[in-house]
């Protein structure tokens, strides 16, 4: 540390932080999202109608017509997965696995008749809430890649930290009529600040959340490997029952349902059903989590094919699982209620602000001089930074306007949705590259608000016919509005940008090229 130990933490900062900020960019626009992931998907899919309230008879029949469904389709599967309707979404949705490395099995059910939902065809809120810690990845490359991603995050704010000697003036300073550096630096600092809380607590809690599959050699070494027996000896899980390899006849689960919600009285989530086929069958009901910081899910488990009773999960957590289990939860922050639920979704604005005005303020600092060709490396630089601060918005705006246009019968819609979002995305990052950056920051940000706009006028135009809550609907559409007027403004703002003098006095009085966006 030949530059002095603040010195060394600035290059640290600096790199740290530009190495994965593009991933981090991603990774905090996402998930921000899925703060709203059950609004996004039933925005996705307006054909839904909500109901005043689910019976428990109501959830017994459904839970009946659901393994009817599954003892059709999907007999040889291991593992039955039923998510339960709910007042907000009366769906009954199926997943099942019939062989390791095979794609699941996937349907929506009406709970009134047990036949196919008549929906669209989506991925909804769900993909978003995917690709926060998977990327659209194999599960396991995606989840290591964020991460680690994640672990570097944590440096870059803690040497972020110790760089800033002045960090509370930080706090209240934002120079916007200075130099651009200055302008990008002021920014950076502010959304940095402001939510620092947030932005830690978010990094760490998010690197716990699969702090096993980074670090299992406990859990291997107490456990020989066997992490459900870990889970189940910490109460996170009932205990597993192996089956008897006999075949086995699965009694009717809406008794059971019955009987778990007479003993637990939180709502009911889903049932997991294990060897449906077998004589040691177990069906589990899970219930949704109590209103609190941990995330932990209430459980009756039954003997599949008598309906008895062999275990019941309702608390009483150990220490260091519940420890875990409420990292879990602030992290997910389902506890939060509407009030709190924003507080953390601008909290996740700040926190995209942070990383993509950090990852601006590299290039501005490094602008060529006047007439100076700009280096290899300044441009793939500016290249990524458009293809992520602009082009993820405006893959996300593609998939939302996908959802309105792509015909309801296309076969595959769900994953053409998906292919919209992507296309968009790279379109804009390889277009975005090919102009002046000043010109590419305009363009492609304007390019983002049109989508937004579009997306309002498609819905409209599209599917107001079927809103069950028009009042609703239009507050959705508001919020893209606001996304798209944020996306104009600073389209605008890089339109009317100023060079610096030095630069317009270099190039004889013109504002050359590149100059980066508004300060």
């Amino acid at each position: 540390m030949k530059k002095g130990f603040r010195q060394s933490m600035a290059w640290l900062h600096t790199w740290s932080g530009l190495v994965v900020g593009w991933v981090l960019f991603a990774v905090f626009v996402t998930g921000t999202a899925s703060y709203y992931r059950a609004e996004i998907s039933r925005w996705m899919q307006p054909e839904l109608r909500r109901e005043a309230t689910v019976t428990p008879d109501a959830l017994a029949q459904a839970a009946d017509l659901a393994v009817a469904h599954l003892q059709a389709n999907a007999a040889g599967a291991r593992m039955w997965f039923v998510t339960l309707p709910t007042a907000e979404r009366p769906l009954v949705e199926l997943f099942w696995r019939t062989r390791p490395g095979t794609p699941p099995g996937h349907v929506l059910l009406d709970p009134r008749t047990g036949g196919p939902a008549e929906l669209r065809a989506t991925k909804g809120g769900d993909f978003f809430y995917r690709f926060h810690f998977e990327l659209h990845l194999p599960p396991l490359w995606g989840r290591w890649i964020v991460g680690i991603c994640a672990m570097i995050m944590l440096v870059a704010l803690v040497s972020g930290v110790i760089t800033h000697r002045r960090i509370f003036s930080d706090f209240f300073t934002l120079r916007r009529d200075k130099a651009a550096q200055r302008g990008w630096l002021d920014a950076h600092n502010v959304s940095g600040v402001l939510a620092l809380p947030f932005h830690l607590m978010i990094t760490y809690t998010g690197v716990v959340t699969l702090a096993l599959m980074y670090m299992p050699w406990g859990v291997t070494a107490a456990y020989h490997g066997d992490q459900q027996a870990y889970f189940a000896e910490t109460g996170q899980i009932t205990q597993g029952r192996p089956p008897a390899g006999q075949p086995g006849t699965l009694a009717p689960v809406g008794p059971m349902v019955r009987e778990a919600m007479a003993r637990i009285p939180e709502p009911l989530e889903r049932l997991t059903i294990i060897n449906p086929r077998d004589a040691n069958a177990t069906v589990v009901a899970v219930f949704e989590e109590p209103h609190g910081l941990s995330h932990e899910h209430p459980q009756v488990a039954f003997a599949g094919t008598s309906g008895t009773v062999v275990e019941v999960l309702s608390g009483g957590l150990r220490p260091a699982a519940k420890t875990f289990t409420t990292m879990v939860g602030l992290h997910e922050a389902h506890f939060a209620g509407p009030a709190l639920r924003v507080l953390f979704f601008l909290c996740g604005l700040m926190g995209c602000a942070m990383v993509g005005s950090g990852l601006v303020l590299w290039c501005v600092a490094r602008l060529p001089k006047a007439g100076a060709p700009a280096g290899l490396g300044w441009r793939l630089v500016h290249g990524l930074n458009v293809g992520a601060i602009a082009g993820l918005p405006a893959g996300i705006a593609a998939y939302l306007l996908a959802n309105r246009l792509l015909p309801l019968d296309l076969a595959g819609r769900a994953e053409r949705e998906v292919w919209v979002f992507f296309g968009t995305w790279i379109v804009v990052a390889v277009a975005g590259s090919l102009p002046a950056p000043r010109r590419a920051w305009r363009g492609a940000t304007a390019l983002v608000a049109a989508l937004f706009v579009a997306v309002v006028v498609a819905d409209l135009a599209t599917a107001q016919a079927t809103w069950d809550d028009p009042a609703w609907f239009l507050g959705f559409d508001a919020a893209l509005l606001a996304l798209a007027a944020g996306f104009a403004v600073i389209s605008h703002k890089v339109d009317r940008f100023a060079a610096p003098r030095r630069a317009r006095a270099a190039a004889g009085g013109q504002a050359g090229e590149p100059q980066m966006g508004p300060a």
